[in-house]
């Protein structure tokens, strides 16, 4: 594959080859990994237009992994992406480190995405699985649960509480849970099925065993791993950008970076009752319709929580992400 700090920025009049279909595996910001529709895999680069598109729009990358294209090969072995096709989903956070709320997409084309978590070390996160769980929902994009290292639980009466507390709350609700151990291989057949023929978003934060999980799936994919710091307790960084690999039993599964955060961007305060599933029965009962479920009277949301039908711990989970939404709103405003 060529090196892209030898590819000349050659106008489209230099095409070599006609324009042809592909997927994006990989983006790094100005340069993209795209499998064509032969299976070859080529280097390529965007049309300056696309950049300049970029400027109005409120995402950060113009073109994401799972991204379907046409390109046109050049005369130098790399690729020139010529059109972007439409999505029909997004899995999408808030770009870190910016005041003003902008969209930052992780992967394009989902079919499912799945939400990371380990037994133990590091800690069991439900804020990061219902910020995920909610982008889901606001894409429309199917979502379920893996609970990783489920080998620890052994003789661990303390984590097979809290674990379970958790595994049944969000079976619950119909998200499907998977406890694996990719030590072990408990659960791996279960997830390797899941993920076939489809396109899959795996995330988490780092050190909850993504990679080494997906390795254990389907050794083909050879992921870089990392290893738990002893200091932090959390997991060290070893992907930097969202790639998609293709699945030796068909689909393309996305190993995305350690998120710690999962900022929710796209979403306005008042909507966000409505992607919490077991709040939707409710909302319409509120004496209020642009009743936000935190303070005012009459909440039919806060009296299913008071009787037990909404646990305390989504109810909660959803306070904290309402609050950084009217944070990210308030900033915005600025």
């Amino acid at each position: 594959m060529p090196d892209p700090s030898d590819a000349p920025d050659r106008p489209l009049a230099a095409a070599s080859e006609a324009v042809r279909a592909g997927v994006v595996l990989r983006s790094t910001g100005s340069w993209y990994t795209v499998a064509t529709e032969t299976g070859e895999q080529v280097l390529a680069r965007v049309r300056g237009r696309f950049r300049l598109e970029q400027e109005v729009l409120d995402e950060t990358n113009p073109v994401a992994a799972g991204d379907r294209v046409r390109l046109r090969t050049e005369a130098d072995g790399t690729a020139l992406i010529t059109e972007i096709l439409p999505r029909h989903n997004q899995l999408s956070r808030r770009a870190a480190g910016r005041r003003v709320s902008r969209e930052h997409v992780i992967v394009a084309n989902v079919d499912f995405a799945w939400g990371v978590q380990a037994a133990a070390l590091p800690t069991f996160n439900p804020g990061f699985l219902d910020r995920l769980l909610v982008m889901a929902e606001a894409y429309h994009i199917p979502a379920g649960i893996v609970i990783n290292k489920a080998d620890l639980l052994r003789d661990r009466a303390d984590l097979q509480d809290a674990v379970f507390f958790w595994r049944d709350l969000y079976a619950g609700l119909g998200y499907p849970v998977l406890l694996t151990s990719a030590l072990e291989g408990d659960g791996v057949g279960a997830f390797r099925t899941h993920l076939r023929d489809k396109t899959s978003v795996v995330a988490g934060p780092s050190g909850v065993g993504k990679s080494t999980l997906l390795n254990t799936v389907d050794p083909a994919l050879d992921l870089k791993t990392g290893e738990i710091s002893q200091k932090t307790r959390k997991g060290t960084h070893t992907t930097t950008f969202a790639t998609l690999y293709p699945l030796t039993d068909g689909g393309y599964v996305a190993d995305t970076p350690g998120l710690r955060e999962f900022g929710l961007a796209g979403i306005a305060p008042e909507e966000l009752s409505g992607y919490f599933v077991e709040m939707r029965p409710f909302i319409g009962e509120c004496r209020y319709p642009d009743c936000t479920h935190d303070h005012e009277p009459g909440c039919a949301v806060a009296d299913a929580v008071a009787e037990g039908t909404i646990s305390e711990e989504r109810f909660s989970s959803y306070l904290n992400i309402l609050d950084s939404l009217r944070a990210g709103a308030a900033d915005a405003g600025r």
